[in-house]
Protein backbone atom coordinates (compact mmCIF):
# COMPACT_ATOMS: atom_id res chain seq x y z
CA UNK A 1 0.00 0.00 0.00
CA UNK A 2 1.41 3.42 -1.06
CA UNK A 3 1.30 6.47 1.42
CA UNK A 4 -0.97 8.19 -0.59
CA UNK A 5 -4.76 7.68 -1.65
CA UNK A 6 -7.28 8.88 -3.95
CA UNK A 7 -10.18 10.62 -2.58
CA UNK A 8 -13.38 13.02 -3.51
CA UNK A 9 -12.89 16.50 -1.72
CA UNK A 10 -14.73 19.62 -1.64
CA UNK A 11 -13.84 22.84 -1.08
CA UNK A 12 -15.48 26.10 -0.86
CA UNK A 13 -14.67 29.14 -2.89
CA UNK A 14 -16.29 32.20 -3.72
CA UNK A 15 -17.54 30.96 -6.53
CA UNK A 16 -19.57 28.42 -4.18
CA UNK A 17 -18.37 24.37 -4.41
CA UNK A 18 -15.71 22.67 -5.57
CA UNK A 19 -15.31 18.98 -6.50
CA UNK A 20 -12.22 17.76 -7.18
CA UNK A 21 -10.18 14.34 -7.05
CA UNK A 22 -7.31 14.49 -4.89
CA UNK A 23 -4.27 12.92 -3.61
CA UNK A 24 -3.92 12.44 0.60
CA UNK A 25 -1.58 11.12 2.99
CA UNK A 26 -3.34 10.09 6.34
CA UNK A 27 -1.75 13.16 8.02
CA UNK A 28 -4.70 14.59 6.25
CA UNK A 29 -7.69 12.55 8.09
CA UNK A 30 -9.44 13.70 11.06
CA UNK A 31 -8.94 12.18 14.27
CA UNK A 32 -10.14 8.29 15.29
CA UNK A 33 -9.29 5.46 17.22
CA UNK A 34 -9.77 3.28 14.41
CA UNK A 35 -8.48 3.68 10.29
CA UNK A 36 -10.26 1.53 7.41
CA UNK A 37 -9.37 0.35 3.80
CA UNK A 38 -12.25 1.51 2.18
CA UNK A 39 -13.17 -1.16 -0.60
CA UNK A 40 -16.98 0.20 -0.88
CA UNK A 41 -19.11 3.18 -0.29
CA UNK A 42 -22.39 4.04 -2.03
CA UNK A 43 -24.20 6.76 -3.32
CA UNK A 44 -27.09 7.79 -1.20
CA UNK A 45 -29.23 11.27 -1.79
CA UNK A 46 -27.70 12.66 0.92
CA UNK A 47 -24.61 12.01 -0.71
CA UNK A 48 -25.99 13.54 -4.03
CA UNK A 49 -27.19 17.04 -1.87
CA UNK A 50 -24.04 17.24 -0.72
CA UNK A 51 -21.46 16.73 -4.15
CA UNK A 52 -24.35 19.18 -6.32
CA UNK A 53 -24.58 21.51 -3.38
CA UNK A 54 -28.51 21.53 -3.45
CA UNK A 55 -28.70 21.90 -0.18
CA UNK A 56 -25.94 22.46 2.69
CA UNK A 57 -25.25 19.22 4.01
CA UNK A 58 -21.73 19.85 4.18
CA UNK A 59 -20.81 21.57 7.53
CA UNK A 60 -16.54 22.37 7.13
CA UNK A 61 -14.49 22.65 3.90
CA UNK A 62 -12.49 21.16 2.58
CA UNK A 63 -14.34 17.72 3.65
CA UNK A 64 -14.67 14.36 1.51
CA UNK A 65 -17.81 13.72 1.09
CA UNK A 66 -19.95 9.80 1.34
CA UNK A 67 -22.28 9.04 4.23
CA UNK A 68 -21.54 5.41 4.66
CA UNK A 69 -18.17 2.93 3.88
CA UNK A 70 -17.19 -0.44 4.36
CA UNK A 71 -13.95 -1.70 4.32
CA UNK A 72 -10.85 -3.38 6.39
CA UNK A 73 -9.78 -1.93 9.97
CA UNK A 74 -5.98 -1.20 9.03
CA UNK A 75 -5.37 0.32 12.44
CA UNK A 76 -6.97 0.60 15.50
CA UNK A 77 -6.43 1.62 19.72
CA UNK A 78 -10.11 0.63 20.00
CA UNK A 79 -11.25 -2.33 22.50
CA UNK A 80 -13.60 -3.71 19.63
CA UNK A 81 -11.85 -3.54 16.55
CA UNK A 82 -8.19 -5.39 15.44
CA UNK A 83 -6.09 -4.91 12.00
CA UNK A 84 -8.29 -7.26 9.45
CA UNK A 85 -11.56 -6.85 10.95
CA UNK A 86 -13.94 -6.14 8.43
CA UNK A 87 -16.57 -2.84 9.50
CA UNK A 88 -19.26 -1.21 8.34
CA UNK A 89 -20.01 3.11 8.80
CA UNK A 90 -23.61 5.08 8.60
CA UNK A 91 -23.74 8.10 9.58
CA UNK A 92 -22.84 9.52 13.11
CA UNK A 93 -22.17 13.20 10.54
CA UNK A 94 -19.37 11.36 8.35
CA UNK A 95 -19.45 12.62 4.89
CA UNK A 96 -21.19 16.21 6.75
CA UNK A 97 -18.37 17.45 9.05
CA UNK A 98 -15.94 14.49 9.45
CA UNK A 99 -14.33 13.06 5.88
CA UNK A 100 -15.99 10.37 4.68
CA UNK A 101 -16.33 7.02 2.42
CA UNK A 102 -15.38 8.39 -1.11
CA UNK A 103 -11.95 7.98 0.16
CA UNK A 104 -9.34 5.33 -0.30
CA UNK A 105 -9.02 5.08 3.64
CA UNK A 106 -10.93 6.75 6.14
CA UNK A 107 -10.19 7.41 10.16
CA UNK A 108 -13.06 7.40 12.62
CA UNK A 109 -14.20 6.86 16.00
CA UNK A 110 -14.56 3.13 16.55
CA UNK A 111 -17.86 3.80 18.38
CA UNK A 112 -19.67 4.24 15.33
CA UNK A 113 -19.07 1.09 13.51
CA UNK A 114 -20.79 -2.30 13.13
CA UNK A 115 -19.02 -5.61 11.90
CA UNK A 116 -19.98 -6.74 8.30
CA UNK A 117 -22.68 -9.85 8.81
CA UNK A 118 -21.28 -13.48 8.63
CA UNK A 119 -21.88 -14.42 5.41
CA UNK A 120 -21.49 -11.19 3.60
CA UNK A 121 -19.20 -9.10 1.49
CA UNK A 122 -18.50 -5.48 2.47
CA UNK A 123 -20.26 -4.67 -1.19
CA UNK A 124 -22.98 -6.47 -0.11
CA UNK A 125 -23.37 -4.35 3.31
CA UNK A 126 -22.95 -0.91 0.76
CA UNK A 127 -25.62 -2.54 -1.48
CA UNK A 128 -27.37 -1.69 1.48
CA UNK A 129 -25.72 1.40 2.73
CA UNK A 130 -27.34 4.19 4.40
CA UNK A 131 -30.56 3.73 2.52
CA UNK A 132 -31.30 -0.04 2.80
CA UNK A 133 -30.68 0.31 6.68
CA UNK A 134 -32.56 2.91 7.31
CA UNK A 135 -35.51 1.07 5.07
CA UNK A 136 -34.78 -1.73 8.03
CA UNK A 137 -35.30 1.25 10.67
CA UNK A 138 -38.72 1.65 9.33
CA UNK A 139 -39.62 -1.61 8.80
CA UNK A 140 -38.98 -2.20 12.38
CA UNK A 141 -40.58 0.69 13.25
CA UNK A 142 -43.80 -0.35 12.27
CA UNK A 143 -43.89 -3.96 13.32
CA UNK A 144 -43.38 -2.49 17.19
CA UNK A 145 -46.01 -0.20 16.51
CA UNK A 146 -48.12 -2.97 15.77
CA UNK A 147 -48.62 -3.32 12.60
CA UNK A 148 -48.87 -6.52 10.80
CA UNK A 149 -49.56 -8.52 7.18
CA UNK A 150 -52.99 -9.11 7.64
CA UNK A 151 -53.62 -5.48 8.32
CA UNK A 152 -54.00 -4.09 5.06
CA UNK A 153 -51.63 -2.28 2.75
CA UNK A 154 -48.09 -0.66 2.83
CA UNK A 155 -47.51 2.27 1.03
CA UNK A 156 -44.30 2.67 -0.09
CA UNK A 157 -43.07 6.43 -1.48
CA UNK A 158 -40.84 7.60 -3.28
CA UNK A 159 -40.50 4.03 -4.13
CA UNK A 160 -37.53 3.90 -7.40
CA UNK A 161 -34.81 4.95 -4.77
CA UNK A 162 -32.41 3.81 -2.45
CA UNK A 163 -35.13 3.41 0.86
CA UNK A 164 -37.90 2.78 -1.70
CA UNK A 165 -36.60 -0.39 -3.38
CA UNK A 166 -35.47 -1.47 -0.08
CA UNK A 167 -38.29 -0.89 1.64
CA UNK A 168 -40.69 -2.69 -0.74
CA UNK A 169 -38.24 -6.15 -1.02
CA UNK A 170 -38.27 -6.21 2.66
CA UNK A 171 -42.18 -5.90 3.59
CA UNK A 172 -42.59 -8.21 0.75
CA UNK A 173 -40.41 -11.19 2.10
CA UNK A 174 -41.92 -10.21 5.73
CA UNK A 175 -45.41 -11.20 3.84
CA UNK A 176 -46.62 -7.69 3.43
CA UNK A 177 -48.87 -6.48 0.72
CA UNK A 178 -46.99 -3.19 -1.05
CA UNK A 179 -48.32 -0.47 -2.90
CA UNK A 180 -45.26 1.45 -4.57
CA UNK A 181 -45.46 4.88 -5.23
CA UNK A 182 -43.34 6.63 -8.23
CA UNK A 183 -43.13 9.27 -10.51
CA UNK A 184 -41.34 6.73 -12.68
CA UNK A 185 -43.94 4.67 -14.25
CA UNK A 186 -41.04 3.00 -16.95
CA UNK A 187 -40.18 1.42 -13.28
CA UNK A 188 -43.37 -0.52 -13.25
CA UNK A 189 -42.18 -4.22 -13.58
CA UNK A 190 -38.91 -3.06 -11.85
CA UNK A 191 -40.91 -2.32 -8.92
CA UNK A 192 -43.03 -5.19 -9.21
CA UNK A 193 -40.45 -7.62 -9.29
CA UNK A 194 -38.83 -6.50 -5.73
CA UNK A 195 -42.06 -7.32 -4.47
CA UNK A 196 -44.93 -4.70 -4.64
CA UNK A 197 -48.32 -5.48 -5.78
CA UNK A 198 -49.35 -2.29 -6.35
CA UNK A 199 -48.32 0.86 -8.54
CA UNK A 200 -49.78 4.15 -8.22
CA UNK A 201 -48.61 7.70 -9.82
CA UNK A 202 -47.03 10.04 -7.08
CA UNK A 203 -48.88 12.53 -8.72
CA UNK A 204 -51.88 11.29 -6.11
CA UNK A 205 -50.28 12.62 -3.35
CA UNK A 206 -49.10 15.82 -4.40
CA UNK A 207 -52.96 17.74 -4.31
CA UNK A 208 -54.44 19.99 -1.65
CA UNK A 209 -54.42 18.29 2.07
CA UNK A 210 -57.56 16.51 3.23
CA UNK A 211 -57.97 16.63 7.37
CA UNK A 212 -59.33 13.14 6.82
CA UNK A 213 -59.33 11.42 3.29
CA UNK A 214 -60.88 7.56 2.63
CA UNK A 215 -58.75 5.50 5.00
CA UNK A 216 -56.78 3.08 2.14
CA UNK A 217 -53.20 1.85 4.30
CA UNK A 218 -52.28 0.07 7.47
CA UNK A 219 -48.88 1.70 7.33
CA UNK A 220 -46.51 3.69 4.85
CA UNK A 221 -42.75 4.16 4.78
CA UNK A 222 -42.49 7.78 3.86
CA UNK A 223 -39.22 9.20 2.06
CA UNK A 224 -40.25 11.96 0.54
CA UNK A 225 -42.08 14.75 3.78
CA UNK A 226 -44.02 17.90 2.86
CA UNK A 227 -47.83 17.49 0.77
CA UNK A 228 -47.23 14.03 0.09
CA UNK A 229 -46.49 12.99 3.44
CA UNK A 230 -49.37 14.84 4.81
CA UNK A 231 -51.54 13.39 2.37
CA UNK A 232 -50.33 10.00 3.13
CA UNK A 233 -51.50 10.31 6.89
CA UNK A 234 -54.25 11.76 5.82
CA UNK A 235 -54.94 8.05 4.50
CA UNK A 236 -53.97 5.95 6.86
CA UNK A 237 -56.38 3.84 8.36
CA UNK A 238 -57.09 3.50 12.65
CA UNK A 239 -54.61 3.14 14.24
CA UNK A 240 -51.98 2.80 11.65
CA UNK A 241 -48.54 4.14 11.37
CA UNK A 242 -46.29 5.62 8.98
CA UNK A 243 -42.41 6.05 8.98
CA UNK A 244 -41.12 9.16 8.39
CA UNK A 245 -37.54 9.05 6.85
CA UNK A 246 -36.97 11.66 4.09
CA UNK A 247 -37.59 15.33 2.54
CA UNK A 248 -37.20 14.79 -1.24
CA UNK A 249 -40.08 16.93 -1.53
CA UNK A 250 -39.53 19.34 1.14
CA UNK A 251 -39.52 19.92 4.96
CA UNK A 252 -42.69 20.97 5.75
CA UNK A 253 -45.73 19.27 6.60
CA UNK A 254 -48.96 20.72 5.81
CA UNK A 255 -51.30 18.57 8.18
CA UNK A 256 -53.69 18.79 10.56
CA UNK A 257 -53.78 16.70 14.20
CA UNK A 258 -56.87 14.93 12.73
CA UNK A 259 -55.44 12.01 11.34
CA UNK A 260 -53.68 11.52 15.10
CA UNK A 261 -56.34 12.99 18.08
CA UNK A 262 -59.45 10.90 15.06
CA UNK A 263 -57.54 7.73 13.88
CA UNK A 264 -55.23 7.15 16.65
CA UNK A 265 -52.90 7.49 13.44
CA UNK A 266 -48.81 7.30 14.95
CA UNK A 267 -46.21 9.12 12.84
CA UNK A 268 -42.47 8.02 13.58
CA UNK A 269 -39.74 9.72 13.16
CA UNK A 270 -36.37 7.63 11.67
CA UNK A 271 -33.07 9.15 12.46
CA UNK A 272 -30.35 6.94 11.07
CA UNK A 273 -27.71 9.02 11.49
CA UNK A 274 -27.60 9.17 15.77
CA UNK A 275 -28.99 5.91 16.06
CA UNK A 276 -27.23 4.37 19.42
CA UNK A 277 -25.60 1.05 18.59
CA UNK A 278 -27.59 -1.23 20.10
CA UNK A 279 -30.22 -0.72 17.78
CA UNK A 280 -27.86 0.04 14.93
CA UNK A 281 -26.87 -3.62 15.70
CA UNK A 282 -30.39 -4.64 15.94
CA UNK A 283 -31.63 -3.55 12.44
CA UNK A 284 -28.16 -5.10 10.78
CA UNK A 285 -28.79 -8.28 12.14
CA UNK A 286 -32.36 -8.11 10.67
CA UNK A 287 -30.96 -6.99 7.74
CA UNK A 288 -28.53 -10.18 7.19
CA UNK A 289 -31.84 -12.17 8.09
CA UNK A 290 -34.13 -10.71 5.95
CA UNK A 291 -32.87 -9.42 3.08
CA UNK A 292 -32.09 -11.90 0.15
CA UNK A 293 -28.66 -11.31 -1.25
CA UNK A 294 -30.07 -12.16 -5.04
CA UNK A 295 -33.02 -9.37 -4.46
CA UNK A 296 -30.53 -7.23 -3.49
CA UNK A 297 -28.27 -7.73 -6.47
CA UNK A 298 -31.39 -7.13 -8.65
CA UNK A 299 -31.54 -3.08 -7.74
CA UNK A 300 -28.21 -3.01 -7.11
CA UNK A 301 -25.40 -1.35 -9.95
CA UNK A 302 -21.92 -0.48 -9.72
CA UNK A 303 -20.00 2.71 -10.48
CA UNK A 304 -16.14 3.83 -9.41
CA UNK A 305 -15.31 6.66 -7.69
CA UNK A 306 -15.10 8.84 -10.71
CA UNK A 307 -18.67 7.81 -11.42
CA UNK A 308 -19.88 9.61 -8.07
CA UNK A 309 -20.03 13.12 -9.51
CA UNK A 310 -21.99 12.47 -12.43
CA UNK A 311 -24.23 9.90 -10.09
CA UNK A 312 -24.95 12.39 -7.56
CA UNK A 313 -26.15 14.75 -10.08
CA UNK A 314 -28.78 12.00 -11.38
CA UNK A 315 -29.73 10.90 -8.16
CA UNK A 316 -30.49 14.40 -7.17
CA UNK A 317 -32.65 15.08 -10.62
CA UNK A 318 -34.66 11.60 -9.75
CA UNK A 319 -32.82 9.69 -12.30
CA UNK A 320 -31.12 6.88 -10.46
CA UNK A 321 -33.01 3.43 -9.16
CA UNK A 322 -31.98 1.51 -6.52
CA UNK A 323 -29.04 1.04 -4.77
CA UNK A 324 -25.46 2.26 -6.17
CA UNK A 325 -22.25 0.69 -4.90
CA UNK A 326 -18.98 2.66 -5.51
CA UNK A 327 -16.09 0.17 -6.04
CA UNK A 328 -12.96 2.26 -4.22
CA UNK A 329 -10.45 0.22 -5.13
Amino acid sequence: MTDSFRAIQISKTDQGQQVQFVELTEADLMEGDVTVAVSHSSVNYKDGLAITGKAPIIRKYPLIPGVDFAGTVTKSSHKNWKPGDQVILNGWGVGEQHHGGFSEMARISGDWLVAVPKGWSPADTMAVGVAGYTAMLCVMALEEQGVKPGDGEILVTGAAGGVGTVSITLLAKLGFKVAASTGRPEESEFLKKLGASTIIDRNEFNVPVKALAKMRWAGAVDSVGSTTLANVISQINNDGTVAACGLAQGMDLPTTVAPFILRGVKLIGINSVTTPLPRRQQAWNRIARDLDLKALAALTTHVKLEDVPHVASEIVAGQVRGRVVVDIR
